[in-house]
């Protein structure tokens, strides 16, 4: 432990005070600047404050003009995006609709058709057969879609018959995959006209007046019936493009070399047999 020596007598300081005034305050400066303000500074020069230009801190600077920042969005790029959203949105929701109809069975599309009856599905013994018989032989609708039916098919190579023809011949056609287009005896010239158009020169096909017809046309394949008022109608395109030849119970049978005749059934049959592929 160190011990403190005793220095030499410590002498008050003096301070130099200059001559007041008088008055208590202190004498002014001799010259330039505001008390306490510095040496050097000359009076109207704050440094760093604002002043005219040319003078002070404010020398040898050009005033800033603002810029102005607009706070509204930029909805050029979101608008375009969006339209690219949407295109690709359409592409590809239309890529899944026609993958989606590629795939459907005719009996899928024969079912979209607005007002097309579907005679299968019912499982009436009396359409459901399709044994030969002689002779003239009744139907449970009119036109017939199917039953018993003549051993001789009528002719369907895109026929245009311009009198009733015999049912029991016309239900043989349906079974080989032949569309009926039927109409109402006395219905208008120009729309038996566009009927033909949609029948003459194709095979599968045949038209033909029926008597007592409850609508101006109907349309038969086998099992199926469309009844619509106008030769216009567009489901009479949609039956023929789906049911022609696909409804047919016997594939590969022909629709040449059957009955051209009009008129009741005459021909005897062979009776019971069933007719195997292409006759």
């Amino acid at each position: 432990m160190s011990m403190s020596t005793p220095g030499p007598e410590r002498v008050p300081s003096t301070v130099k005070v200059d001559k007041t005034s008088g008055q208590g305050k202190p004498p002014a400066a001799k010259s330039g600047g505001k008390p306490g303000g510095g040496s050097g500074a000359k009076p109207g020069n704050r440094p760093g404050g604002k002043g005219p230009q040319g003078k002070g801190g404010g020398k040898g600077r050009k005033p800033v003009t603002p810029v102005k920042v607009s706070g509204g969005r930029n909805w050029g790029p979101i608008l375009v995006a969006g339209v690219v959203v949407l295109i690709a949105a359409g592409i590809i929701g239309y890529g899944v609709f026609a993958s989606m109809k590629g795939t459907e069975t005719w009996e899928d599309k024969a079912a979209g058709i607005e007002g097309i009856v579907n005679y299968r599905e019912q499982k009436n013994p009396q359409i459901d057969a399709r044994d030969h018989k002689d002779g003239a032989l009744t139907y449970v609708t009119n036109p017939p879609v199917g039953g018993a039916h003549n051993a001789q098919w009528q002719n369907c190579m895109g026929d245009v018959y311009t009198e009733p023809i015999a049912n029991e011949h016309a239900v043989h056609s349906l079974e080989h995959g032949a569309v009926w287009v039927t109409y109402k005896q006395g219905l208008a010239a120009d729309q038996v006209d566009k009927l033909k158009s949609k029948v003459q020169g194709k095979d599968f096909m045949m038209l033909s007046p029926v008597a007592n017809l409850d609508k101006n046309i109907s349309l038969q394949a086998w099992g199926y019936q469309l009844k619509v008022d106008n030769a216009d109608d567009k489901r009479i395109d949609e039956f023929i493009k789906d049911l022609r030849v696909n409804a047919t119970l016997e594939p590969n049978a022909g629709c040449s070399g059957g009955n051209t005749a009009t008129g009741p059934v005459t021909a005897a049959g062979n009776g019971t047999n069933m007719d195997q592929p292409g006759n």
